[in-house]
């Protein structure tokens, strides 16, 4: 029997639905790689902030706290083709935000191992802030438990009620909150790839590049992270007050000021 077009057409629009995405394969290998990773030969260039030795050598990929639903909610994610790396072969993963101008991203992805080999953060106007790869891998990975905090339920209303104006940067929200030891909060703000700590503090912090601060009452706030200074100063322009004790339930017992 012929088969009308009409219907063909759905069956192979069904099939693209199945098929897995960029994104989907990304966060795959994102998972994977919270219980194997490669060893060998890492080196490891931190440019943000800037640092006096700048480049060091490792034995694994340096953590970085992904948030892979994060991640898929707030980037655009592209593969490529890629050359071997270490003498593995690879496949590139291009991070794109989709608002915003936080940090882009890259990471190379082992096609058997399925976990990354290298990665490669770079500001919105391209500036390379950090990379880490392998120069030389070992035959076989080695399992590992690395654990990601969920996000605490009610996190971010607490945070907009502590601080009334806060206008969080766009694409981020608020992933953890904990006490500092040298006095008042910090709430880690996430994207999925790139990390902001907004601090209320008794006092002032040094102006710097990613930084911003400005005085509310008797306390400071901050933002710190790789963003633009006009993005990280809006954010904070419009607060008129902070209550930090909204924030205290969100403590754990030794984080406790009490």
């Amino acid at each position: 029997m012929k088969r009308r077009p009409g219907v063909l057409l759905g069956g192979l629009l069904l099939l693209g639905v199945a098929h897995a995405s960029d994104a989907d394969d990304l966060v795959s290998a994102l998972r994977q790689a919270r219980t194997l990773a490669a060893r060998g030969t890492v080196e490891v260039s931190v440019l943000f902030p800037p640092r006096a030795v700048p480049t060091r050598q490792a034995r694994v990929l340096p953590a970085v706290p992904f948030r892979p639903a994060l991640l898929a909610q707030h980037f655009t994610v592209t593969r490529a083709q890629a050359p071997p790396l270490a003498g593995r072969d690879v496949t590139r993963f291009d991070l794109t935000p989709k608002v915003g101008q936080a940090a882009r991203w890259t990471l190379w992805i082992d096609r058997v191992w399925n976990v990354p080999l290298a990665y490669e953060e770079r500001t919105a106007d391209g500036t390379l802030a950090r990379r880490a790869a392998f120069t030389q891998v070992e035959p076989q990975p080695v399992r590992r438990q690395v654990t990601v905090p969920a996000i605490p339920a009610g996190l971010r209303a607490a945070l907009l009620a502590a601080l009334p104006g806060l206008r969080l940067p766009p694409g981020f929200t608020s992933a953890g909150v904990r006490a500092r030891p040298a006095g008042g909060t910090e709430v880690t703000l996430s994207d999925g790839a790139n990390v902001l700590a907004l601090v209320i503090a008794p006092r002032n912090v040094r102006a710097a590049p990613g930084v911003a601060s400005r005085r509310v009452g008797d306390r400071f706030v901050w933002l710190v992270g790789n963003l633009p200074d006009e993005p990280l100063r809006a954010a904070l322009a419009g607060i008129h007050a902070v209550d930090e004790e909204v924030l205290g339930t969100f403590l754990a017992p030794a984080d406790s000021k009490e």
